[in-house]
């Protein structure tokens, strides 16, 4: 089976300072191509897509520079910074040929979104440069990613974490995942979902809701590396989600665990 990481992050504080980085999170200080590429090569994971963890346009030179050279880290998502006269935000700038996404990272912000800074004109700033959307955001806000997608049609979306990241997985949270999927400019990852306090049967209760939702070709794979390392193995994060999804046909694997990232992210 071929496999598309669709969802991790790199990084070197030492070099390129997270301003949310601190030392008892248990986080490594480095995650580096070369630590991510290891891991890659032992699962059979042929490509993945590096998501910018902060917001500095340092780290998004680096990072892009990374999706340029890397065999592995094919392509870079970076971090949206609003900045007047810059749509794509500040951290556009370090955009090269690998760069293929911006993430909002808005988790703070008011449940339809309103108050998040420019985010209309990156939307539609970013439908026509060809560059996918991500949405980091809690499961409060998945009504107005929904009304947000549904404004820009020619833009392509994709949720980060199910829109539910460490969330309880309640009934609310499954009623507006099924109102965001309606809008078919809007995609999903399965990252972050992974949880050693998650048993099986809430982890298949979890992707059965997102499959019934988005289907599968509307769904990604995502580890969240090294963010979920910190409890779950590199390798045991795909082996929990496989495991706890129902039986899909071969199409159907294909497109979640690796078709679906190659069309949205150009691999």
């Amino acid at each position: 089976m071929r496999i598309v990481d669709a969802h991790v992050h790199l990084w070197d504080v030492d070099a390129l300072p997270l301003p949310w980085f601190r030392e008892e999170l248990g986080l490594p200080r480095r995650a580096l191509p070369e630590d991510l590429g290891a891991l890659l090569r032992a699962t059979g994971a042929g490509a993945a897509i590096a998501v910018q963890a902060a917001d500095s346009v340092a780290e998004a030179e680096w990072l892009a520079d990374v999706a340029e050279r890397d065999p592995l880290v094919r392509r870079a998502v970076l971090q949206y910074a609003p900045s007047p006269g810059a749509p794509l935000g500040r951290t556009a700038t370090a955009s090269g040929p690998s760069t293929t996404g911006i993430r909002a990272a808005v988790p703070q912000f008011a449940p339809d979104l309103s108050d998040v800074e420019g985010l209309d004109g990156l939307a539609a700033a970013a439908g026509e440069a060809g560059l996918v959307v991500e949405l980091l955001l809690r499961p409060e806000q998945l009504s107005g990613a929904a009304a947000l997608a549904r404004r820009h049609p020619a833009t392509t979306f994709v949720l980060c974490h199910l829109g539910l990241g460490a969330s309880v997985p309640d009934a609310g949270w499954i009623r507006d995942l099924v109102t965001a999927a309606a809008a078919p400019n809007l995609h999903a990852k399965t990252s972050g979902v992974v949880h050693p306090s998650r048993s099986a049967a809430e982890l298949r209760r979890i992707l059965g809701a997102a499959l019934d939702a988005f289907g599968a070709g509307r769904l990604l794979h995502g580890s969240d590396w090294p963010i979920s390392a910190r409890h779950t193995p590199y390798e045991a994060v795909a082996a929990r989600i496989a495991d706890a999804l129902p039986a899909l046909s071969a199409a159907d694997a294909e497109a979640l665990w690796a078709g679906t990232a190659e069309r949205l992210y150009r691999l």
